[in-house]
C-alpha cells in the first residue's frame, strides 16, 4: 500500500489535486480542508490511503495523519465506505467526528449527506470505544482557506457536489442556500461554502 506521496503540485481542483511524483502524476482524492493547504508548484507530502475495487484502484489524501487515521477507522463501522468516509471529512473534522461520537450527537453527523438517524445511532455504537477520547488531537486549522473569486466558486461548489453524489439540480438548490454568506466574503472561501451547501442539503 502507499502510505504517502511527496511531490510537486501540479493540478488542483475542489475534490482533488494531482502531484508529480517521478515524472508521474497521481491523483490523490481529497477533502475541502485538504486542498484549501494547496498551492500549485509547491512540493507537499500528503498521507494517503488507497482504497482497491476489482475495476479501480482510488488514492486519498489527507492533511495529516489524524484525517488518514479518522478515514480509515470510519470504514469499520457497517454501511461506511471510502465515499462516505470521505463526505465524513468533507463535513466535519477528525475533532468534531470524535466529539460528536463520543457524545452520542446523532444530530452532527446527520448533517453528513447519506447519514440518517439510523446510521448515525449505527456509527456511534460501532465505534464509540475505538474513535479515540476527544481532545486526544489537536485540532487542525493551519492550513488557509481554499479562496477563489466570485464568478468562479459557483461553479467549484457544484463540482464539488455533484462529485459527492448529489444531482446538479440539487447542488444548485444548495448553491443558492448558501449565496448570502458567499455575497457577505471579500473573497469567497470554497472550501467553507462547500460545507456549508452540504449542511443545507442534509436538511433538505
Amino acid at each position: 500500500m502507499i502510505a504517502f506521496v511527496r511531490g510537486r503540485v501540479a493540478g488542483i481542483s475542489l475534490t482533488s489535486a494531482v502531484l508529480e511524483v517521478g515524472g508521474v502524476g497521481l491523483e490523490l482524492q481529497c477533502t475541502p480542508d485538504t486542498i484549501a493547504g494547496l498551492r500549485h508548484g509547491a512540493e507537499v507530502s500528503l498521507p494517503t490511503s488507497m482504497v482497491v475495487r476489482e475495476d479501480s484502484l482510488t488514492l486519498f489524501g489527507f492533511a495529516d495523519d489524524d484525517e488518514k487515521q479518522m478515514f480509515e477507522l470510519v470504514q469499520t463501522a457497517s454501511g461506511v465506505g471510502p465515499k462516505l468516509a470521505q463526505a465524513m471529512l468533507a463535513v466535519l473534522r477528525p475533532e468534531t467526528l470524535r466529539r460528536a461520537v463520543a457524545g452520542d450527537d446523532v444530530k452532527t453527523l446527520t448533517t453528513v449527506p447519506g447519514i440518517g438517524q439510523k446510521g448515525a445511532q449505527r456509527i456511534i455504537l460501532e465505534l464509540r470505544d475505538r474513535i479515540g477520547t476527544p481532545g486526544s488531537y489537536a485540532e487542525p486549522g493551519t492550513t488557509s482557506p481554499a479562496t477563489t473569486g466570485t464568478a468562479d466558486w459557483q461553479a467549484q461548489v457544484q463540482t464539488g457536489l455533484v462529485g459527492l453524489g448529489w444531482s446538479a439540480k440539487e447542488a444548485d438548490r444548495a448553491i443558492s442556500a448558501v449565496a448570502p454568506e458567499a455575497d457577505q466574503m471579500s473573497t469567497p472561501d470554497v472550501a467553507r461554502l462547500l460545507r456549508l451547501a452540504l449542511r443545507a442539503l442534509s436538511k433538505a
